[in-house]
């Protein structure tokens, strides 16, 4: 039912933290950390997938090889035949810095970080970063026992889901969406990537917070991810929630500065301060770029709420997959500009499939509370998925007659000025009268805390340039029935 998801997104625990826990029994069963040849593999098997090449009319250009690096300074270049390297130190290593030649990345004698040297925490409560240096102007942002308050994971059986197919296409405009989906949704080597490199800094991560943890979130796992699509990593340090503002942003400050310091595989590490603060990077070796946020719980339930609803009924990945592509390029989809986040999209789609005369989703925290509860534990989060049936909907309309009857609904029937969308209820449900919901223009309930997911659409212009866009895009369909005249095709194939 979820493919490629067995162990993927989720850390294993060092057996030094292997104890019994009331919190946070990891249910994984990773695998042993990857092989430098595994690397050079996974990334050449991901530049010749076989993709529909008639679905694009032409060839795709090639990847170029790169070089890999992860943990120590030697490059890993794909090959498609091994070379053999000698002890002699080739050319171009000559200018790489001595320790960084020489040290073991796992060596039990590896120096402590300059992170941890320079960045200490308190004397009275230094559990996990040594050092002797007066603590920085940070030292009111730390919190008392932040690192012991997070109880060791308890590694579980983790079953293999199954598979579902696609829906057969009923007409050309429906082709065009399935073809899309086919050609850029996320690949199990694009997860793999992403997996390897979340494996890698976890290790390097509980250096300062032995008993962190972890997790790869967003569409990297929802199964709404495109190839193109960022990660999104999410670092669990204690089980009670962290002060965004204080706490969170000074967790984060000692991770960049880990990045800087120590990880020469980590591009760009900058602090991005704001309401869930983040620090973004991106990975040389896998070319991704990340976003890392300290504690925002929210994320993983979520991740797997839209999970269960993506794998529910066959149209709902392909539907949501063009629907995030066509607001990208009608430039819509920034929430950094001021208008709709990849999130509130998805929510959108979903609330529409539920509120047809004959729904196509049902809502999953109604019918099933016990396994969407806000309340329930992290460690059971990910079983939800496993225990909901398929929904078999009476409902047989064609991707194509989807995708028109979104843009529609929000074009020309929606109640934006009185109404907020409501997935959690599976209808539009009136504004709340709470400081976040006022003077928004669109209000998309968050499933799990109540918060306003596009609540970055604050001005008015950007909210009318979105409702037109959404309706000058449903004439076009309707009146041409190609996808062609709302997404150029070839392009957004190419692009992935």
């Amino acid at each position: 039912m979820f493919p490629n998801s067995s162990n993927l997104g989720r850390p294993p625990f060092h057996p030094k933290y292997q104890q019994p826990s009331n919190f946070f029994k990891l249910p994984f069963n990773l695998s042993p950390t990857l092989s430098h040849q595994q690397i050079i593999d996974t990334q050449f098997n991901c530049q010749n997938v076989d993709l529909p090449r008639t679905l694009l009319g032409g060839n795709l250009s090639p990847i170029p090889a790169q070089s890999l690096s992860y943990g120590n300074g030697s490059p890993i270049r794909t090959s498609t035949s091994p070379v053999f390297r000698g002890r002699k130190r080739l050319s171009n290593e000559q200018n790489v810095p001595l320790d960084v030649k020489r040290q073991r990345f796992h060596s039990p004698h590896h120096e402590s970080t300059v992170a941890n040297q320079t960045v200490p925490l308190p004397d009275e409560r230094r559990y996990s970063a040594p050092g002797s240096v007066t603590p920085p102007l940070l030292h009111s942002y730390y919190v008392p026992d932040l690192v012991r308050s997070v109880p060791p994971f308890r590694e579980a059986p983790f079953s293999e889901p199954r598979e579902i197919t696609l829906p057969v296409a009923k007409d050309e405009l429906s082709q065009q969406v399935l073809n899309v989906f086919q050609v850029c949704q996320q690949r199990t080597c694009d997860l793999k990537k992403k997996e390897l490199c979340r494996t890698q800094l976890q290790r390097e991560i509980q250096l300062i917070f032995p008993q962190s943890r972890l997790f790869l979130v967003g569409s990297s796992l929802n199964g709404f991810g495109t190839r193109s699509s960022d990660g999104d990593l999410c670092l669990v340090v204690k089980e009670e929630p962290v002060n965004q503002k204080t706490e969170a942003r000074y967790i984060l400050s000692l991770v960049q500065k880990h990045f800087c310091t120590r990880l020469c595989y980590i591009e760009r590490p900058q602090l991005i301060p704001a309401k869930v603060p983040i620090v973004k990077f991106r990975d040389k070796v896998s070319c991704v770029e990340f976003d890392l946020n300290v504690n925002n719980i929210v994320g993983i339930r979520n991740t797997f709420l839209l999970r269960t609803y993506a794998y529910l009924e066959s149209r709902v990945r392909p539907l949501v997959l063009v629907v995030k592509k066509w607001a990208s390029h009608h430039e819509i989809n920034d929430a950094s500009r001021g208008t709709l986040n990849s999130y509130s999209l998805v929510l959108m789609v979903l609330h529409y499939l539920q509120t047809l005369p004959e729904p196509i989703l049902p809502s999953l925290q109604k019918n099933y509370p016990e396994s969407f509860s806000s309340s329930m534990q992290l460690h059971l989060v990910h079983q939800a998925p496993y225990t909901i049936p398929p929904y078999l909907s009476k409902n047989g309309s064609a991707l194509g007659d989807l995708l028109l009857g979104f843009l529609k609904y929000y074009a020309t029937e929606f109640d934006w000025n009185n109404k907020m969308i409501s997935v959690r209820e599976a209808k539009a449900l009136p504004r709340p009268d709470g400081v976040e919901w006022r003077n928004k223009f669109i209000c998309v309930e968050e499933p799990f805390d109540g918060t306003n997911t596009a609540r970055a659409v604050h001005e008015k212009q950007k909210f009318d340039m979105i409702k037109d866009e959404f309706l000058k895009s449903w004439h076009r369909l309707k009146s041409k029935r190609d996808l062609n005249s709302i997404l150029p095709l070839r392009a957004t194939m190419q692009n992935r």
